[in-house]
């Protein structure tokens, strides 16, 4: 039987990049999250609703901010 050797997930890992939450992600943006949850709700910017939680990555939100500063 083949089995594949388990996946190694790392903070360097080029497949998966680490989910921050709205506190975190709002910290960065310096907004409150309940703003950053409402921007994600209404598609201004990309974030993924995870049950009751938003999470983000750090790399759609510099894509967002380079976007908006032209």
């Amino acid at each position: 039987m083949n089995r594949r050797p388990p996946i190694k997930l790392t903070g360097h890992d080029p497949l998966f990049e680490p989910l921050l939450d709205s506190d975190e992600a709002a910290r960065l943006l310096r907004i409150h999250p309940k703003t950053l949850q409402k921007m994600a709700r209404d598609g201004e910017i990309t974030g993924i609703h995870i049950g009751k939680l938003w999470r983000f990555r750090a790399s759609d939100l510099d894509k967002w901010i380079h976007e908006i500063a032209g």
